[in-house]
């Protein structure tokens, strides 16, 4: 698609995909929030031989360049798990999706978006959800409140304009995620100490932390139960097999035992939590790249991290429990369990739970319970074809 001196085109070389994936780092350049994300794990991101998501789901990129200059970004993309699902959970037949929007101006940021809506109705998609880079599993939203502070791992940034300039688009809000920010540096409330106080008294209940040693049964165990326990949610598209492995592989560097908790309920595996430490913290400096030293300082600091904030980016309690008070226990003593390991051991004084789907009340009642106030909303958006 053309219109004046901008031309939008598919990318289809290893130049062009290289152009893609730098795009950004110009772009945030004198950005102070913005957090470059390590361009191999972008380039992982997008390889199809790498990724298990294009095990299930077929993609294009494209780029705009005015002058022969790149001035934006988009993917488009078709889950053929999320076609599955319910159309009452979000999914469902005949949605498509777009995502990594990155654009220097309006004008260029609604032709992306139009020639992602073009790719997706020739495929016979005939709604878009967005923006989603890739999955829901990945970076979901575009960011409308937080700009003034960098995310946490594995969370997104954007420019404050982004969202503006979907919804000019024709494009309606139908999901916000929320992050609550929340000081572990000092006692929860009280009412969540008794309850977690009256949890320990329960001889039924016991919560452990994972086995390293163990890592992949560990690993896809806690994933079975985020399967099941997220199974309701809105967006949910199920794990496969193969992206329970390579999430794993994946996560393994800054996984820590002290760090992710596992609840028992008469010896069955019913819940969990996963904490991670920041390495947003650590890599902010490094500008995309790993080598030539940058390596080095990475894998000293993963030996034992000293960080600020800790992110619990996945939590799950098994669907029969998820209406129990017993849920709502075994939350909260997973996380004061890991909140007191997170500051005796790591040095945390900070955490960041999320993110939360607006219409998931139980989990946002959790998030305030434990103190936590909204720090960073993302939001999802739809539009008919």
């Amino acid at each position: 698609m053309q219109g004046g001196e901008l031309r939008i085109s598919p990318v289809g070389s290893k130049q062009a995909l290289d152009d893609f994936i730098d795009l950004p780092y110009r772009l945030y350049a004198d950005d102070p929030n913005w957090v470059p994300p390590l361009r191999a794990d972008v380039a992982e991101l997008l390889n199809p031989e790498k990724n298990p998501f294009y095990g299930h789901a077929e993609g294009q990129l494209f780029l705009a360049r005015r002058a022969g200059r790149v001035v934006g970004r988009i993917s488009a993309h078709i889950d053929k798990l999320a076609l599955a699902q319910p159309v009452e959970q979000g999914m469902g037949p005949g949605t498509g999706n777009w995502g990594m929007l990155d654009a220097e101006d309006e004008a260029t940021a609604k032709a992306l978006i139009a020639t992602a809506e073009d790719w997706l109705k020739s495929r016979g998609m005939t709604r878009v959800l967005g923006p989603l880079s890739l999955s829901v599993w990945d970076e979901p939203g575009v960011l409308v409140k937080g700009f003034d502070h960098p995310p946490t791992v594995m969370m997104g940034h954007a420019k404050t304009e982004y969202h503006q300039w979907i919804e000019s688009s024709g494009y309606q809000t139908v999901q916000e995620l929320f992050t609550y920010a929340l000081v572990i540096d000092r006692d929860f409330p009280e009412l969540t100490n008794r309850i977690v106080a009256i949890g320990e008294k329960n001889d039924r209940i016991k919560i452990r932390r994972v086995d390293k040693r163990k890592f992949n049964d560990e690993a896809a165990l806690i994933l079975g139960i985020l399967n099941d326990a997220w199974s309701d949610n809105w967006g949910f598209v199920p794990l496969t097999e193969a992206e329970i492995a390579y999430v794993g592989k994946k996560l393994k560097p800054i996984v820590y035992e002290d760090l992710i908790r596992i609840a028992e309920v008469d010896g069955e595996p019913v819940a969990f939590m996963m904490t991670l430490p920041d390495i947003n913290e650590k890599i902010k400096s490094f500008g995309g790249k790993l080598f030539p030293f940058n390596w080095a300082k990475l894998l000293w600091w993963l030996r034992k991290p000293q960080v600020r904030t800790m992110r619990v980016p996945l939590m799950g309690v098994v669907k029969k429990l998820q209406a129990s008070r017993m849920a709502s226990q075994l939350a909260f003593m997973m996380i004061e369990y890991i909140r007191r390991d997170a500051i005796t051991k790591f040095g945390a004084s900070r955490g960041e739970f999320g993110w939360v789907l607006g219409s998931n009340g139980p989990m946002r009642s959790v998030g305030e319970a434990v103190g936590g106030t909204v720090n960073k909303v993302y939001r999802i958006y739809e539009k008919t074809l």
